[in-house]
């Protein structure tokens, strides 16, 4: 179930450690010759919705729900990251609420940004306005939060451009806030006290993490571009409300008096409105659920706005199979009366598309049932560009794939070309340029439309000597061996299967012996635990304990034991891959651990302010230093290959020790929450240090080529990635190549020509 982690409850430290003895305002050395892109991986999150400027060809959005927000670059087809500056204190900006590309002036391009609306995430929501496409961006703070990886994050758009003054924007609210509007091009906002309905849908009032507790608010708003003209703000307009009562809004006014719509449908919650100028139909397609998992009912309706008559157009008809909500609604602005919606709930075996040329009177499918269990597909799928989509899956039928796909809240024809459709899912986007051959013998082709966006929560990386160049741990759709970072791989860990890879580690001196951990993302019966013996190509299951799932776990150096420590449940060792394991004896449950990269018998670990040493192959722990390590942040060590003994053990600072943990001392001048080692500098001995961190008051990612004596910034303000602070892996065969962990940008890599 990728959009799990990804687009559910990946979160992030954002307090910066900084302090007298971290310095003052100095700015840090920077390396101005880095080079940064991402190690290619193709999607791999939620994309709940695409935004096509109304005025200008070619010229779409996509927003994320934790990595931020793209464009699209028709030249070499492809996606340009808009959101990499936001910086670790603003990490929640990542997560994109809602999008508006001005009809007006294609240059305007705005986002309303937050990625929580409990506590998680500590700031409020801001709305982001630019006027050079999201190439450069000023913000405008809100009084209240939004929530680009809440419930109903799939629902909207929220915030639109008025097409008639695109000085004039609206913002659909969560948490009772209600509407609110703008006047002046998003640089101030006031709420609209008129407007009678916050909503009052929450998804569930009871759960104890404050995550389905919040009132989803007002989901969307919708201009009627054949009211008023250029110059005035629109008088006709509506919106869409999360409410099980009345829940779509009509002003005539320009927004100043709102009413419901007259005789509409109640019992389900709006997740889209759209309205086809053309035949002035505003259609609306509803669900039980604020999505984007779930949605066992629902109904697509269509008001004829001239005659004030309400039709249900359903797709299924009430009674008839129907155990999904639906979404993703779009109608093609070149071809009056075509529309299509999705049933974005429809697990299995398959999300569906609806496609209607005649306002909804009658519809047709993207697949039907045939001799059951077989399917009559008017589609083929071509994921050659990103062939691990179909998820390692041999399914029985009627399921298939690679799947259309789960979570189909965002899809959208383009309004200059009816051929070209584009929708988003759980782990990637589809798209066609042949939609119209619907009807067609041939049917028409979906691809992944991925190139440049990268969107997975990073947990762990792992650069060995060799010709594997990475292994990485990533939420909900578990990790990849790269062969080369400039390609997407063939197919993601398999064998054991499970969503999550929260650890892995290879032994230092045998690197094809490769173990990792995690757990189920929803439902699966794979052990939660494999091992490799040729670098990550093909995997074996261990036997996992009881209750054993996730954590951190640790490869002897040759390879022959192994040091697991589950989320919950004591710390494990094991001789062999995995096919027994005893309880290891004087650590506790929770720690991090680690193996020493020299010596077999020694591993290491970690909690509390205390460090742990084993010198019998993780089968017993003794407590090594205390004195003056962090007691409470969230640490992270690692030890350097070719030297027995020396650590380094990053927690909003830095320590080093050389005698296996047994002392350690506090390095002045950065205060690391990551470190990873790399191939040395040319003209040094010793692996080069990299880490995510604060150095003179600056946070940023930086090396040391000197054993942690000074500290280079090696990116930049405009490459910040928001959260960086899980992984980061230096090359073992090149120098400079350092490879950055994010939640939600996926794994960057960057280059240095010094």
């Amino acid at each position: 179930m990728v959009g799990g982690l990804l687009g559910g409850l990946a979160t992030a430290n954002a307090s910066d450690a900084t302090g007298p003895e971290h310095g003052g305002d100095a700015e840090p050395t920077l390396a101005a010759s880095y080079t940064w892109d991402n190690v290619q991986i193709g999607g791999g999150g939620f994309v709940p919705s695409i935004v096509f400027n109304r005025s200008e060809p070619d010229l779409f959005y996509a927003r994320t729900d934790i990595g931020g927000a793209y464009r699209w670059n028709e030249a070499d087809q492809s996606w340009i990251p808009l959101l990499d500056h936001v910086g670790w204190d603003d990490w929640g900006y990542t997560g994109v609420a809602s999008l508006a590309t001005d009809p007006v002036d294609p240059d305007r391009v705005y986002a309303a940004v937050g990625t929580y609306t409990n506590d998680w995430d500590p700031a409020n929501g801001a709305i982001l306005r630019s006027s050079d496409r999201g190439e450069t961006w000023e913000t405008s703070e809100l009084p209240f939060k939004l929530g680009g990886n809440m419930p109903g994050r799939g629902m909207g758009e929220r915030l639109a451009v008025d097409p008639h003054d695109n000085d004039v924007l609206y913002l659909g609210a969560p948490s009772g806030e209600g509407l609110w509007r703008s006047t002046d091009a998003g640089v101030t906002w006031s709420e609209v006290g008129s407007f009678p309905n916050p909503g009052d849908y929450v998804l569930n009032p009871d759960d104890p993490w404050g995550y389905e507790d919040d009132v989803i608010g007002v989901t969307w708003v919708t201009f009627d571009l054949r009211s008023g003209s250029a110059g005035s703000a629109t008088p006709t307009l509506y919106a869409g409300v999360a409410d099980l009562a009345e829940s779509v809004y009509r002003s005539t006014d320009a927004g100043a008096t709102w009413e419901p719509v007259p005789g509409q449908p109640v019992g389900f919650l709006p997740h889209k409105g759209v309205l086809d100028e053309a035949t002035g139909d505003l259609y609306v397609a509803t669900s039980d659920n604020s999505g984007p998992y779930a949605g066992e009912d629902g109904e697509v309706w269509r008001l004829d706005t001239a005659e004030g008559t309400w039709t249900d157009i359903s797709p299924v008809p009430a009674g008839d199979d129907r155990y999904f909500g639906f979404s993703g609604l779009t109608v093609d602005r070149q071809s009056p009366g075509t529309l299509m919606v999705t049933g974005y709930s429809s697990w299995w075996p398959d999300t569906q598309l609806f496609r209607s040329t005649d306002g909804g009177d009658s519809w047709t499918r993207a697949w039907e049932f045939g001799n059951y269990p077989e399917r009559d597909n008017r589609y083929t799928i071509d994921i050659s560009a990103v062939p691990w989509l179909d998820f390692n899956g041999n399914p029985t039928p009627p399921e298939e794939v690679p799947k259309l796909g789960w979570m189909t809240e965002g899809m959208e024809i383009d309004p200059f070309d009816s051929d070209r459709l584009l929708y988003g899912t759980g782990a990637t986007i589809f798209g066609t340029t042949d939609l119209t051959n619907w009807d067609s013998d041939t049917g028409f082709t979906l691809r992944p439309v991925v190139k440049g966006l990268e969107e997975t929560a990073v947990l762990d990386l792992a650069a060995p000597p060799g010709a594997v160049e990475l292994l990485s741990g990533l939420g909900d759709i578990g990790g990849f061996r790269h062969d080369d970072i400039t390609a997407v791989p063939e197919s993601m860990y398999a064998s054991p299967g499970f969503g999550t890879t929260t650890s892995l580690d290879f032994a230092e001196l045998n690197p094809n012996t490769v173990v990792r951990v995690g757990h189920h993302v929803g439902e699966g019966t794979d052990p939660t635990i494999g091992f490799s013996t040729d670098g990550g190509a093909n995997w074996f299951p261990g036997t996992a304990p009881e209750g054993a799932t996730g954590g951190t776990v640790a490869a002897a150096a040759d390879g022959a034991s192994f040091v697991w420590s589950p989320e919950s449940g004591p710390v494990l060792r094991s001789a062999g891959f995995g096919q027994g394991w005893t309880e290891a004896e004087g650590i506790p449950a929770g720690a991090r651990v680690e193996a020493d990269r020299v010596d077999p018998e020694v591993f290491y670990g970690f909690l509390e302010g205390t460090f742990y040493v084993s010198v019998d192959g993780g089968l017993s722990f003794a407590p090594g230093a205390t004195d003056g390590l962090p007691a409470e942040a969230d640490v992270r060590f690692t030890a350097v290959p070719g030297a027995r003994g020396d650590i380094w053990l990053a927690g909003e600072g830095l320590w080093r020790s050389t005698d296996a943990g047994a002392t350690f001392t506090e390095v002045d001048g950065i205060a690391a929450n990551t470190l990873g080692l790399g191939a040395p500098a040319p003209d040094a001995d010793y692996p080069t240090l990299y880490s995510s961190g604060v150095v003179d008051g600056t946070r940023g990612v930086f090396r040391s080529t000197d054993a942690g004596a000074s500290w280079t910034r090696i990116n930049d303000d405009e490459h910040q990635w928001a959260y960086t602070g899980d992984a980061i892996a230096g090359d073992p065969d090149v120098f400079g190549r350092v490879y950055v962990g994010t939640n939600g940008r996926g794994v960057i890599v960057g280059d240095s020509a010094d």
